[in-house]
């Protein structure tokens, strides 16, 4: 079950969900029939609760939203993408720690609220 706390992205949302965002966004391209990204699912969870308030964390499925991942050149599942300001800060391909995750979102945050 899902996170309350994670969004669903999608080709028609995400300039204004993900791009437009005045907060750090971290974005999980998946598919359902992606073992990895089933792995990541928890960890992305996790992050969101962690986060609520003070980043979007969501998941765009690469199967129903073919825009997105071509514009973004997402050539294997899990990508996971944070973006500030409209722009691409991190990159994360493959199975990645929640450890890994977090760390970069609240690198994010933080440095959006020492320039606040």
């Amino acid at each position: 079950m899902a996170s309350a706390n994670v969004h669903e992205f999608s080709d028609g949302s995400f300039d204004q969900d993900v791009i437009q965002s005045d907060q750090p966004v971290l974005v999980d391209f998946w598919a359902e029939w992606c073992s990895p990204c089933k792995r990541l699912a928890p960890f992305i969870d996790e992050v969101a609760d962690e986060f609520a308030g003070q980043a979007k964390v969501g998941k765009l499925d690469i199967e129903s939203n073919k825009d997105t991942p071509t514009k973004f050149e997402i050539s294997a599942i899990p990508t996971v993408m944070l973006f500030k300001g409209g722009e691409v800060v991190k990159k994360f391909i493959g199975l990645t720690s929640k450890e890994e995750l977090a760390a970069a979102v609240a690198e994010a945050v933080g440095s959006e609220a020492a320039s606040s």
